[in-house]
């Protein structure tokens, strides 16, 4: 099942459904040119978004903001706009695999941590967003990377950064 799109009105997943994940896509302007930052999966090292389970107590964008810290030490201002949705099947511990729909919500990044909580178990790296799209196995992550250079958050910051 893939759910992509705007929106912000996906309700979650049931028992015997797809579970909800929330991501940020964390971006910054560096130079006049919008980037996205990557994470590596810890099993296997390859691109993505930080993201993880809905956490108790906070709403979606803040779930994602505390994956972005947790992830890749950055904080920032966070969009309560979902960008949109995107499906993966998730690898469990005990091999099998969770069908997950990924709720994304910007996060404007303004710190960056040295120490953070998950540091020694995964790299993160700044990538221009058309990379960033590239680097993701995601379909729909990378759709949304790719589309986020027309969003309005981006050409504001990107319009901030040149004044």
């Amino acid at each position: 099942m893939s759910v992509e799109g705007n929106g912000s009105d996906f309700s979650g997943a049931t028992a015997d459904g797809p579970r909800l994940q929330c991501a940020a896509l964390c971006f910054r302007t560096h130079h006049g040119q919008a980037q996205v930052l990557l994470v590596t999966s810890r099993a296997t090292g390859r691109w993505l978004l930080p993201k993880g389970w809905p956490i108790a107590g906070l709403d979606h964008p803040q779930s994602a903001a505390r994956e972005a810290w947790e992830e890749a030490g950055v904080k920032g201002e966070t969009g309560d706009t979902c960008l949109g949705h995107f499906s993966y099947l998730k690898a469990m511990a005990s091999g099998a695999g969770v069908p997950c729909i990924v709720a994304v919500y910007p996060l404007r990044v303004d710190t960056i941590a040295a120490r953070f909580r998950e540091r020694a178990e995964r790299r993160r790296k700044w990538f221009a967003l058309e990379k960033a799209a590239s680097l993701v196995q995601e379909p729909g992550a990378r759709h949304l990377i790719a589309e986020f250079a027309a969003n309005p958050l981006v050409q504001a910051a990107s319009g901030a950064a040149k004044a």
